[in-house]
């Protein structure tokens, strides 16, 4: 084949300007089938059946939007619908599609990265529009990193790639996959390099991973735009108070301990659920009947959840949304993802920990505002800050997530107070040894010692 003969023979940089650029083109174009598939998938089943009209974030077209519903009644019985459709399609297509997607990509470069089926890319799509369009608790990054993986894998396959050429090829598509999708390249170029470890960085990937996530920004932008996704969050926040620290550093705190109650309440549902009797099938739909039923008194739970995000940054939209409502978002977040992708939904958790870490923030504003000095006047800072802390410690990539979240606000002027939050987080989280992603592995020695272990 003269492909294979060609990457042989080439260069590092003339085999990683082709390959890379492949990669990101289908990187991008998946993240934009995907972001159209699960933008229909909302209007059909949860705005047209289920009577509600979910806010949206400024990137998605800025839709402000109540807590009310239409039809209350068909809330319940569309997420319910949504999850059995999706445990339908997963369970009788594609078993190893179930859940949020980016733990098989990130085995897939630690032990084979051949071993992603077409089939489950397709199978991934389609389930995780059904379950988050329905109202399913879940991000829309899983998917997308599972299809630039799972293209990435396909490459392996068929130009017969070294394996260390392999596993670059499936960890820069997990990470363009993502930074498309969200607006990021390059928080999405660094976490590439950082994804597959609890506690390491590999250089290797980081030029492939550049190029990568460049290209499939581009493509990805070509279509949906360029702009970030929560337009720019805090634009005039200027650090100027030592004092603000202290808050900073109590969110950093909080974002360390609700990470750490994210991790084990979604494992702890993973594995209760595979010990319950019962269809594989029939379980997250019994899951998504749990989120409507919870989405009757905190709509906030249901979908993607980013239009909240956008929301919780303005101080006149978070301070008409009551205050036990910030409070208990955080964890009732927690709960509904759990239910939704630990059940064996089909959807990310990147996403929802986002929210999770949004609204931790926007919570210690609320309290703090009345009567603490130094305390900004906008929420933005601390909802930007919270999402940096609760997710990048709980992933075990503080810097990418960083950057990410920065280029998803426009607001690189927060990421110097930002950083304190971030090192206490990743301080408590490192301490607990705990992780949201299961196949991490400790550094770049584990990953070869795994990869030369038999099965």
């Amino acid at each position: 084949m003269p492909m294979r003969r060609w990457i042989r023979r080439a260069t590092y940089l003339r085999k990683w300007l082709v390959l890379g650029a492949a990669i990101g083109i289908i990187a991008g174009l998946g993240a934009v089938v995907f972001y159209f598939a699960l933008s229909e998938a909302t209007h059909l089943l949860l705005v047209e059946l289920g009577g509600y009209q979910p806010p949206t974030a400024a990137g998605d077209g800025g839709v402000a939007a109540g807590r009310e519903f239409t039809r209350p009644w068909a809330i319940p019985l569309v997420v319910c619908l949504g999850g059995l459709v999706s445990g339908i399609i997963v369970f009788t297509l594609a078993p190893e599609a179930e859940g949020h997607g980016t733990d098989a990509a990130i085995d897939a470069v630690h032990r084979d990265p051949r071993m992603i089926r077409v089939r489950v890319v397709l199978v991934k799509l389609v389930a995780s529009a059904v379950t988050i369009g329905s109202g399913g608790s879940g991000g829309r990054e899983g998917p997308t990193a599972q299809i630039s993986a799972g293209f990435g894998s396909l490459l392996s396959r068929r130009l017969n790639l070294s394996p260390r050429d392999g596993r670059i090829a499936v960890a820069v598509g997990i990470g363009s996959g993502i930074g498309a999708i969200f607006g990021a390249p390059l928080g999405g170029a660094v976490l590439c390099c950082t994804i597959p470890f609890r506690e390491d960085f590999d250089f290797d990937i980081l030029v492939p991973a550049l190029f990568t996530s460049i290209v499939s920004y581009a493509v990805f932008g070509s279509f949906v735009g360029f702009g970030p996704l929560f337009g720019y969050a805090a634009q005039e926040y200027v650090f100027v108070a030592p004092l603000e620290l202290v808050w900073f550093a109590m969110i950093g705190i909080l974002g360390g301990l609700i990470g750490l109650l994210y991790s084990g309440t979604f494992y702890t549902t993973v594995d209760l659920t595979r010990l319950l009797p019962g269809s594989r099938i029939v379980k997250p739909a019994i899951g998504g009947l749990l989120v409507g039923l919870m989405a009757l008194v905190l709509p906030e739970v249901l979908g993607s959840g980013y239009g909240w995000i956008q929301q919780s940054m303005s101080r006149l939209d978070l301070m008409s949304i009551p205050l036990w409502v910030v409070l208990a978002l955080p964890f009732a977040k927690i709960l509904a993802t759990s239910l939704s992708i630990g059940s064996g939904g089909s959807g990310g958790i990147f996403g929802p920990g986002l929210v999770i870490g949004a609204f931790t923030g926007a919570a210690v504003w609320r309290v703090l505002e009345p009567w603490a000095p130094g305390v900004p006047d906008s929420p933005g800072p601390f909802v930007i800050v919270g999402m940096m802390a609760c997710f990048g410690s709980i992933a075990r990539a503080p810097l990418a997530v960083m950057l990410m979240v920065a280029e998803m606000t426009g607001s690189i002027g927060v990421l110097a107070p930002g950083m304190i939050a971030v090192g206490i987080a990743y301080l408590i989280v490192r301490r607990a040894g705990k992780t949201i992603y299961r196949s991490q592995v400790e550094n770049r020695d584990e990953g070869r010692r795994r990869q030369r272990a038999p099965g």
